[in-house]
């Protein structure tokens, strides 16, 4: 893509009602734009970025068993008022009515609308287990929307809802997910450790929350610092498998949100040297609940004895929009972003340091096209702009690799190949350069 013909409107100064370094890298680096409080247009470079996530998450859950389907934003009270949560929810819920006076709202999660659709489907303990997953926009109506995508009304989510015959295959259910998440985590190039966590309005007796370390989280976070050393689980994880050890092997040591904090058991259960007290950011969530849902809502199936039971359930979700920020507070310095390579909107970005001048743009456009030959994705920057002005514009959208190309170095043969998470550079020529880059050599 190059520069000339994207649509790139970044900011020079800092918004002030920018509180965090996400918030405010990602309105400098045109990657949203507010339209309400607490509600925010996707612009190209920021869209990118969803969808590259969105793809991880997507692939993650089908590799765990999930099956996606895709589920209204507004949904009927009725439904709700089934679960009895319709009052309970409070005012977050945007409630409203349509032109027949029938009462709606836009969907904070979606645990009475897919036991409705189980409900109405299902009905043997042979179709069991059974995992349904969506990303979906999502509206929860803060009361002080604010940090941009980390805390805002409108939301995407990933949202995923096991239904198993008994308690033991909903452990295996949750332990897959937990699994999952793990991995998900891991390919977005973040360390998210798995922290026991308050259920909330979701409810249930079994929860866990992802949380992700950053200087900006909301909430204090306890753990066992091995906790940030154990490495994800590999690519040869069987899900079908017992994955009870690689749950045990987080949740034996101590990881707690604030909510959940015991200072007691804390001091007595990990040694003083391997405390870790942090502010940490929520990226994922994990629930158990049961029969919580499908007992109030007649999700039933038939048992082998030919009894009718209601179906154990749980509910996993991701705050895929949610990432975008916590991704950012976690892979940043004084210039700008640092994407990890996995979900960077390009891969490379192209820099020509004298556009117009004849070698240098025929030696831009063989890059370019070799580039994109070798199946990476780069932004040419092609505009006449000074020299200084496109780096801070590439160290401000963080593209993993940058690729520059000056009429010193073209006259010479050479180009400059500079890594954004180190900053080292270093003079090859372009065959080379696309040789390094195609190779996927990491950025971080």
């Amino acid at each position: 893509m190059k520069l000339s013909r994207f649509f790139l409107p970044t900011l020079k100064e800092t918004p002030a009602e920018a509180q965090i370094v996400s918030h405010r890298l990602m309105l400098r680096a045109g990657m949203v734009r507010q339209s309400a409080a607490g509600i925010y247009s996707w612009l190209p470079l920021g869209l990118r970025v969803l969808k590259r996530i969105e793809a991880i998450v997507r692939e993650e859950q089908v590799r765990a068993g999930a099956i996606e389907l895709l589920m209204p934003t507004i949904q009927s009270a009725d439904l709700w008022r089934e679960s009895k949560r319709y009052d309970d929810y409070g005012a977050e819920m945007l409630r409203i009515k349509d032109r027949h006076k029938r009462d709606l709202l836009f969907g904070p999660t979606n645990e009475e609308l897919i036991t409705d659709i189980f409900r109405g489907t299902v009905r043997s303990y042979k179709d069991l287990p059974l995992n349904l997953y969506h990303i979906q926009w999502k509206f929860r109506d803060e009361i002080r929307p604010r940090f941009g995508v980390m805390r805002g009304r409108e939301f995407l989510m990933k949202d995923a809802y096991s239904f198993d015959l008994d308690k033991e295959a909903a452990r295996r259910s949750y332990n897959r997910m937990f699994v999952a998440y793990l991995k998900t985590f891991d390919r977005l190039g973040l360390k998210a450790i798995p922290m026991a966590a308050d259920a909330g309005p979701i409810g249930g007796d079994m929860s866990h929350e992802f949380v992700i370390l950053a200087e900006t989280g909301e909430s204090e976070v306890f753990c066992h610092e091995d906790l940030t050393r154990i490495p994800a689980p590999g690519d040869d994880v069987d899900y079908d498998g017992d994955l009870t050890p690689i749950i045990e092997a987080r949740t034996k040591l101590y990881a707690a949100t604030d909510e959940k904090h015991d200072a007691q058991e804390f001091e007595r259960a990990v040694p003083e040297g391997r405390r870790l007290s942090a502010r940490g950011i929520e990226v994922g969530h994990i629930f158990y609940f049961g029969t919580k849902y499908s007992e109030a809502m007649g999700a039933t199936v038939t048992d082998a004895g030919g009894k009718q039971v209601p179906v154990e359930m749980g509910s996993y979700g991701i705050g895929v929009s949610r990432l975008v920020g916590g991704i950012i507070e976690a892979s940043h310095d004084e210039h700008g972003i640092i994407w990890p390579s996995a979900v960077a909107p390009f891969d490379v970005g192209l820099i020509n340091l004298k556009s117009g001048d004849a070698l240098c743009d025929a030696a831009c456009a063989d890059i370019y096209a070799q580039l994109t030959k070798a199946g990476l994705e780069a932004l040419y920057d092609d505009t006449a702009e000074r020299a200084g002005a496109k780096f801070s514009t590439m160290d401000l959208i963080g593209l993993p690799w940058q690729v520059i190309v000056g009429p010193r170095g073209v006259k010479s043969g050479q180009v400059e190949v500079k890594n954004r998470a180190t900053g080292e550079r270093a003079e090859m020529t372009p065959q080379e350069a696309i040789a390094k880059l195609a190779a996927g050599a990491p950025a971080s």
